[in-house]
């Protein structure tokens, strides 16, 4: 018996290890997310504001924002995360979660063609899924099951 446990005991203190580093990094997933979503609307916000600060002042914030995002990425990276590349992307339910369907006919079937929520992998594992649109094509009657109907 104390065979077996010493063999189980490394294992099951590496599992912990991972467990405890996914719940971690799950929780600074939505500070990542927040940073991004600043970066993205910091400059269309800033030019509804006529008359408040220049945009040198907002250049030098969105700058200062960008780079505490990509050091969190780069930490994030450090202990084996990953972004989910998601857009243009086939859809894969263990990567991406549906949100809704949209039509684009010059698109191929189940594209992801917008991304909602950025997903991230742990080692190579999904810890949160992409949220997406996915192309979805208008279904078409082949030319056999329109003979068929014809023919009853």
């Amino acid at each position: 018996d104390y065979e077996n446990f010493q063999k189980r005991a490394p294992k099951q203190i590496t599992e912990a290890i991972a467990y405890e580093k996914e719940k971690i990094i799950k929780t600074l997933l939505p500070a990542l997310d927040n940073l991004e979503h600043t970066l993205t609307n910091a400059h269309s916000a800033a030019s509804l504001k006529e008359g408040r600060g220049s945009a040198e002042d907002v250049d030098v914030f969105v700058k200062g924002i960008r780079i505490i995002y990509d050091q969190m990425l780069d930490i994030l990276k450090s202990h084996g995360v990953e972004r989910i590349k998601a857009v243009g992307e086939k859809f894969d339910p263990a990567l991406h979660e549906a949100m809704t369907q949209k039509t684009e006919p010059d698109k191929e079937e189940n594209i992801v063609l917008e991304e909602f929520q950025t997903g991230y992998k742990l080692n190579g594992r999904a810890i949160r899924p992409s949220r997406v649109i996915v192309n979805k094509l208008p279904r078409q009657q082949s030319t056999d099951e329109y003979e068929t109907t014809e023919a009853e």
